[in-house]
């Protein structure tokens, strides 16, 4: 079992004829990704590695069947329109790697996205990935990174930073101890689906024995999963790693530049989350270590 993504998903490409979108495109297919349709408006009738290519996601549904996931490699100022169609279509996961979205617009996204019962991962988000099973975005990078750097296990990594997603990951690989999901939530101030929402689907996940976060100063996310796990929502053992120790209150740090604050600075983080019986790793080489502890 993994989280988000497997590989029975069924998943279409919007902007599947650009570069972005043909070039991660055949990464996916590569991992083994089940891709079954693309969109570009204008390009039906074309095909992008064996994916054929429809005009509008509507087409693509009455030609290949049912869509449960929708990955859009689309500009920033387009991202609106291919992200309402997406929702519209009633697709269920939607991931955005899209970065530089204008923020009206993403509000715009997750308020209707969540009206409508359907997950947002991102925007700015390089992907999610279940080892061995499927990976959507550009997660891992290539093929042979992916392999290498993913192995399949049973812990969840849970990560604000793109980069920090695939070094968490190598660094447990490297330990014999893998992944059951790898997900970047997003870099951009607010995202679909936060820390704590992915919290949840790891808990229910029976392949998940504990979970990794790698957190940021700036914003809310951390201290959310913190009272979660108070709330006694969360009961697998946690890992985290927060980064930004030395950054000053008042200073716009971080992939999302939000306003590092009195409430959500490295100190308020890391407090809340040891008040919650989160273990705090001070370097990310500890994590594997804390992990072994925690699973013995």
């Amino acid at each position: 079992m993994s989280i988000i993504i497997s590989k029975e998903s069924r998943v279409l490409v919007q902007g599947i004829t650009g570069r972005e979108g043909s070039s991660r495109t055949r990464f996916m297919i590569d991992y083994g990704t089940n891709v079954v349709a693309g969109v570009t408006p204008g390009k039906g009738g074309y095909s992008v590695y064996g994916v054929p290519v429809f005009n509008s996601i509507a087409e693509a549904i009455d030609k290949v069947g049912s869509i449960d996931v929708s990955v859009i490699f689309v500009p920033a100022p387009n991202l609106l329109e291919a992200a309402l169609e997406s929702i519209n279509n009633k697709i269920n996961t939607i991931v955005i790697p899209t970065e530089r979205v204008p923020l009206h617009d993403i509000i715009k996204i997750i308020s209707i996205a969540k009206k409508k019962g359907c997950r947002i991962i991102g925007p700015g988000s390089i992907g999610v990935i279940s080892p061995g099973e499927a990976v959507v975005g550009w997660i891992g990078g290539s093929f042979e990174m992916a392999e290498k750097v993913f192995k399949r296990g049973r812990v969840g990594v849970i990560s604000r930073s793109g980069g920090q997603t695939t070094t968490i990951s190598w660094s447990l690989t490297l330990n014999d101890l893998g992944i059951s999901t790898a997900i970047h939530v997003g870099s951009e101030a607010i995202v679909g689906t936060t820390i704590a929402e992915i919290l949840k689907l790891f808990e229910e996940d029976d392949d998940t024995d504990a979970i990794v976060i790698f957190g940021e100063v700036g914003g809310v996310m951390e201290e959310e999963a913190a009272q979660l796990i108070l709330d006694g929502e969360i009961n697998k053992p946690i890992v985290a790693y927060i980064v930004g120790r030395g950054i000053e209150r008042g200073i716009r740090y971080s992939h999302s530049s939000v306003l590092v604050e009195g409430r959500n600075d490295y100190l308020s983080k890391i407090e809340a989350l040891r008040r919650a019986g989160v273990k705090i790793a001070d370097k990310p080489s500890d994590i594997p270590k804390i992990i072994k502890k925690l699973i013995r």
